[in-house]
């Protein structure tokens, strides 16, 4: 499938800058109910035990309070095709600007590229475990289970964190390089 270059930078731009506001938002709300009860839903990121679970969502038994981590956990779900969007095409934007032809290293960062959309699908797994025990009590073994889905999302969205960098990197290069005028001898 062939895309235009310039259709490629209007999805990574929109991608991005709606990315960047969503994120934005669930920061504000997750910050907001730390302040209330003392833990987040990133914090759930780091638990592996039902134990633990159990007392984040102890914090969080008032009926407020565990429907605000709910909808957090929901409201999630947005930001995550955004983030999938926009770390794939900064993989293309990254591979178009930084790598020669048919370069092995070009394969290689288009397949880091499709880590992105992985990471998307941990996370939607992840946040649908703490969601399912947030509704019908924690175990041992879907603690665990979201705890390692959890671990590699974090590598998947640190793939495609780099891969952002590179392309913001790429961006801001092209319109120095443009700004400058070029003086043959």
């Amino acid at each position: 499938m062939r895309i235009s270059k310039a259709a490629l930078e209007s999805g990574w731009a929109w991608s991005t800058g709606a990315g960047l506001v969503v994120l934005a938002i669930i920061a504000g709300m997750d910050l907001w109910l730390k302040s209330l009860t003392g833990v987040s839903t990133t914090d759930l990121q780091g638990l592996s035990s039902a134990a633990q679970f159990r007392l984040a969502f102890h914090a969080w038994a008032p009926e407020p309070y565990a429907v605000r981590a709910g909808f957090d956990l929901g409201f999630d779900y947005l930001l995550m095709p955004l983030y999938a969007a926009s770390f794939f095409l900064s993989g293309v934007i990254v591979a178009e600007n930084f790598t020669p032809g048919r370069s092995p290293f070009r394969r290689y960062v288009l397949m880091a590229a499709m880590v992105a959309p992985v990471g998307a699908l941990l996370d939607a797994t992840e946040n649908a475990l703490q969601l399912t025990m947030l509704l019908t009590g924690p175990t041992d073994n879907l603690a665990r289970i979201a705890f390692d889905v959890s671990n590699a999302k974090t590598v998947a969205v640190t793939v495609g964190m780099v891969l952002l960098i590179g392309a913001v990197v790429a961006k801001i290069g092209l319109r120095k390089a443009r700004a400058r005028p070029v003086i043959e001898p």
